[in-house]
């Protein structure tokens, strides 16, 4: 962490930053419930990738969980890591879906990318556009830390 900018505890949105990155903040937040959620579940990816693939899967499932709200906290406070953390929170759920579904039979590419759910596939693109949009890696670069 940069010296002499310390985190602010109380700051968990930032108004001043491009609207892109408000939205993925928010997204993120909304991502890391329904994560959460999908991870205590036994029907989500998260949920089967910690009941099913063993310790590797419950730590994988934390890591996912962790990084959308840290990367969205940190990036409420400017920081590159959390820019980072947010890019890798916003991947994971096609990360993840490769690595549960790649050797089912039967399932072609688009049904492993999407997970057979539309509507959450819009979402998790639009997360990843919104990260790496212009303005947002224009404003990480000049303002983060």
């Amino acid at each position: 962490m940069a010296r002499g900018y310390p985190l602010d505890y109380k700051k968990w949105f930032d108004r001043f930053q491009p609207q892109t990155l408000q939205i993925a903040t928010w997204l993120l937040y909304l991502n890391g419930f329904f994560a959460l959620i999908d991870f205590l579940g036994e029907r989500g990816y998260l949920g089967f990738a910690r009941l099913d693939k063993g310790f590797l899967g419950f730590l994988i499932g934390l890591a996912v969980i962790g990084s959308y709200v840290g990367g969205g906290f940190l990036m409420a406070n400017d920081r590159k890591i959390g820019y980072r953390l947010a890019l890798f929170a916003s991947l994971s759920p096609f990360l993840l879906r490769f690595w549960i579904l790649w050797d089912v039979p039967g399932l072609g590419f688009f049904k492993i990318l999407t997970g057979n759910d539309m509507i959450g596939f819009i979402f998790n693109v639009a997360l990843v556009a919104l990260l790496l949009h212009n303005q947002s890696k224009e404003h990480v670069r000049i303002y983060y830390r």
